[in-house]
């Protein structure tokens, strides 16, 4: 069977197998340097997100999720409780080189909002940066709006953070 002819069986799913939450943080530190030059700095971050999910998570209101194309790790997405009340935050939505154009990033994302629905949040945050261009359009096309920008220097480069919001109660469940 050629490449061309293969359909990939993909499988989003919970990430609570042994090697998921290491997964995610050995990924990122891979990914990121190798797209963007990114320094151990950013791998921490990582690391000290998965961190406090894997100490500290309340399956009611957090959640993650592994992205697999033929039974290997390809994506992965988390969303935890914000700062205030009925807020919730994405974290650290990877799709791997090999896994992208397959709709992995959005369908990793749109687990994230009904499960922020079902779980009573009103509104969904995220940090990124101006960089992470395919990661924006996701977010866009899902009605997250840019709420605010701010240069900072972090991960051995310069970059443009950005915070964009989205209000669960003005869009409507993706069917």
């Amino acid at each position: 069977m050629s490449q061309r002819e293969h359909q990939p069986h993909v499988v989003v799913r919970r990430a609570d197998r042994p090697g998921d939450l290491g997964w995610v943080v050995m990924t990122h530190g891979e990914v990121y340097d190798q797209q963007f030059g990114w320094n151990t700095d950013f791998e921490a971050l990582v690391a000290r997100i998965v961190a406090d999910y894997g100490t500290g998570h309340d399956p009611a209101k957090d959640a993650a999720w592994i992205a697999e194309v033929d039974g290997e790790r390809a994506g992965c997405v988390f969303l935890v409780a914000g700062d205030e009340p009925g807020v919730a935050k994405l974290r650290i939505l990877l799709v791997t080189r090999k896994a992208r154009g397959l709709g992995l990033g959005t369908r990793l994302v749109q687990e994230c909002l009904a499960f922020a629905r079902e779980a009573g949040y009103r509104q969904v945050t995220l940090w990124t940066n101006d960089v992470l261009v395919a990661a924006r359009r996701i977010y866009q096309g899902l009605g997250f709006t840019l709420t605010d920008e701010e240069p900072h220097h972090s991960f051995g480069h310069d970059l443009v953070g950005q915070n964009w919001t989205l209000d669960l109660r003005a869009t409507p469940a993706a069917r």
